[in-house]
């Protein structure tokens, strides 16, 4: 029995992965953004040890959430699911200063994982909108550029890649690993989108908890369970540590060596 640590689970695919692993048997602990959103989580995964909540948008609340989980014990895993789409415009910051699309898509995921008890595996979800673009690190909060919210979106998911073989790198002995899960009918996706929702959560779960060779693999990037080719940029060095250093710089929180 794995514990795993799933944020943004209270709907969507962090959802269904939660009651994935809660049916396989593992100890699950959900999040939402807010406590009725946690109070919905808990509602919907019958079996799960719990629930955090934490507005994911704000430093505050990125570090209540890590403080939360803290308190909990170690985890075996922690899958970085919570995100928000390209729909959102530039103005929508709760933050002063940092784009929600950033905060929530990028920081977030950047403080957990630098603040959260280091766990065996670490999962995050991008985007196959991540293969086209190149990181502006010198304005990854959309200052010098007019906003578009498809690019800040996809820009975010290119950075969680860089985030996950960042700390594969780093951390030698911490699977961490990045996936896309396909454009498919979420909340965020819409109700055109054409992919398999039966899918859609399967890579994260396997990549928390499997003992198959593939999914103990560290530094890599999945599609429904097989090694996808990422953005070339996301294996260079150099972008990755200037992402962890512009992260460090927004949040104030130091990434652990």
């Amino acid at each position: 029995m794995a514990r795993i640590f799933i944020t943004g689970s209270s709907d969507g695919l962090g959802l269904m992965a939660s009651q994935l692993l809660i049916e396989q048997g593992h100890e699950v602990v959900l999040h939402g953004r807010n406590e009725a959103r946690r109070r919905d989580a808990l509602a919907a995964a019958p079996g799960t040890r719990g629930a955090v909540s934490g507005d994911l948008s704000t430093l505050a609340g990125m570090t209540s959430v890590a403080d939360e989980v803290n308190r909990l014990g170690r985890f075996d895993a922690v899958i970085h699911n919570a995100g928000i789409g390209y729909r959102e415009p530039r103005r929508f910051e709760t933050e002063p200063g940092v784009p929600a699309v950033f905060a929530v898509n990028v920081l977030a995921p950047y403080v957990l994982t630098a603040l959260i008890h280091r766990p065996g595996r670490l999962i995050y979800l991008s985007s196959g909108m991540h293969h086209g673009v190149q990181p502006r690190m010198d304005d990854l909060l959309w200052t010098k550029r007019s906003w578009n919210g498809s690019s800040a979106y996809a820009e975010s998911k290119l950075c969680d890649v860089l985030l996950a073989f960042a700390a594969a790198r780093r951390w030698p002995n911490v699977m961490s690993n990045a996936l896309e899960p396909g454009w498919v009918p979420t909340k965020m996706g819409g109700p055109g989108a054409p992919g398999d929702m039966s899918k859609a959560h399967l890579t994260q779960a396997w990549l928390a908890v499997s003992d198959d060779p593939l999914a103990r693999s560290s530094g890599e990037y999945f599609y429904h369970q097989q090694l996808r080719a990422p953005n070339p940029l996301a294996r260079d060095a150099k972008i990755q540590d200037e992402l962890i250093a512009e992260c460090a710089r927004i949040s104030g929180v130091a990434f652990p060596e």
